[in-house]
């Protein structure tokens, strides 16, 4: 019998998960990328830097699966986005008035206060999309490519408007803070699925999905790879500015978004004609190769090939991931099974990766401040190829398995 095509997704719904998308990973992108140059130039030690970046995903794992299980159970998904952006606005401010090297733990607890905040709005902004789009793998990455949009937009902003030397970006992010909070009383209502549940917490269901091996192995590989993307966040920016030149951090790292833009309406394409075990191997050995690039430093060309090849890397592991979490998850338990992915990428692994990049590159920089980015990069390129032998050697889709 024929399978009966989805619903059309309505303008008005597209528009207002568009905006939300757009605005979600434009707060992130106006600061995050230029954060290590801001602190840099406020001297602050990279040691210091590396725990700058690894309090965001610290806030992941504290906050998003308990956020995720309120969601499920408790409070509808729009009200919480709106409250945790309106905080979050507040939030950013505060860090923007923060500059002194001798006040780094307070801009720490400050930046970890923030984290709690907003990264559980990361698997909420998914699951309100999924709530209410007819079709995950048909419209899911049409209304999450304005999420890249909103991340290139910003960055041209602070690129060609802004001094990342500043706090600009960091006030530029609360203003968009604030508009996203009160946007979201205007999202679709999104109430708890799981209201009334007696099977237990959502978020305890949500580990146990990881018994399916094939599924175990998906997140145990995702959360592996978010640890070697973590020295890109961290460093990428400072490497740009201080071994290769470049004046434009912001607008010359938004290469990465654009081909994450172009690669993200054909990723549904890749899932049925090679299945997510060549989509994540693909999406590892562009990560490897991007590292690799980045250690030979020359000539120019390839290390734009290697900002570009970003946009392949997080299309065919973050984008794929949610969607194969939501057509996996049970109905009432998917806000946790969001969750559960933001908890072990943008949370564990990110935390990892960034305490780690953090010293790898205070133990690659000399007594005079200067790093030796060759180094430094040939450490997540050996662990990506690593990662990814054993991911081909051991992993096992099962049969009939899609995206």
């Amino acid at each position: 019998m024929p399978t009966v095509p989805a619903q059309r997704l309505s303008l008005d719904l597209r528009l207002r998960l568009s905006v939300m998308m757009f605005l979600q990973f434009a707060i992130w992108g106006a600061w995050f990328v230029v954060l290590g140059n801001y602190l840099g130039h406020l001297n602050f030690s990279k040691t210091q830097v590396g725990t700058m970046y690894s309090l965001i995903p610290l806030g992941a794992i504290a906050s998003t699966m308990f956020v995720g299980q309120f969601a499920d159970r408790y409070f509808s998904s729009e009200k919480l986005m709106a409250v945790l952006h309106l905080a979050g606005a507040g939030l950013l401010c505060w860090m923007a008035q923060i500059q002194d090297v001798q006040s780094f733990t307070l801009l720490a607890v400050v930046t970890l206060i923030y984290s709690l905040a907003y990264n559980p709005t990361l698997a909420l902004s998914n699951s309100i999309s999924f709530a209410h789009i007819p079709d995950a793998s048909r419209d899911f990455p049409g209304i999450r490519v304005l999420g890249t949009i909103g991340w290139i937009a910003v960055n041209l902003i602070v690129g060609r408007f802004l001094d990342l030397h500043t706090n600009q970006p960091l006030l530029l992010a609360a203003g968009m803070s604030l508009a996203l909070g009160l946007f979201s009383f205007a999202l679709p209502h999104t109430p708890p699925a799981g209201k009334g549940s007696t099977e237990g917490p959502a978020f305890v269901r949500a580990f146990a999905l990881m018994k399916d091996p094939s599924f175990g192995l998906f997140f145990g590989v995702s959360l592996v790879i978010t640890i070697v993307l973590a020295f890109y966040y961290s460093f990428t920016g400072q490497f740009l500015e201080t071994a290769q030149g470049v004046k434009d951090v912001a607008s010359t790292m938004t290469i990465g978004q654009f081909m994450e833009m172009l690669f993200l309406p054909i990723l549904p394409w890749f899932l049925r004609r090679i299945g997510m075990r060549w989509v994540l191997a693909l999406g590892m050995f562009c990560w490897g190769l991007r590292y690799a690039f980045f250690a030979i430093g020359h000539p120019w060309a390839i290390v734009l090939i290697g900002i570009a090849l970003h946009g392949v890397c997080f299309d065919f592991f973050f984008a794929a991931g949610f969607i194969h979490v939501d057509n996996t998850a049970p109905r009432d338990i998917r806000a946790s099974g969001q969750a559960l992915f933001s908890f072990l990428t943008y949370g564990v692994g990110m935390y990892i990766g960034s305490e780690v990049s953090g010293r790898v590159a205070q133990a690659y920089t000399d007594a005079s401040g200067v790093t030796n980015w060759q180094s430094f990069w040939t450490v997540p390129a050996a662990g990506v190829l690593i990662s990814l032998a054993i991911f081909l050697i051991f992993f096992r889709e099962p049969k009939g398995a899609n995206a």
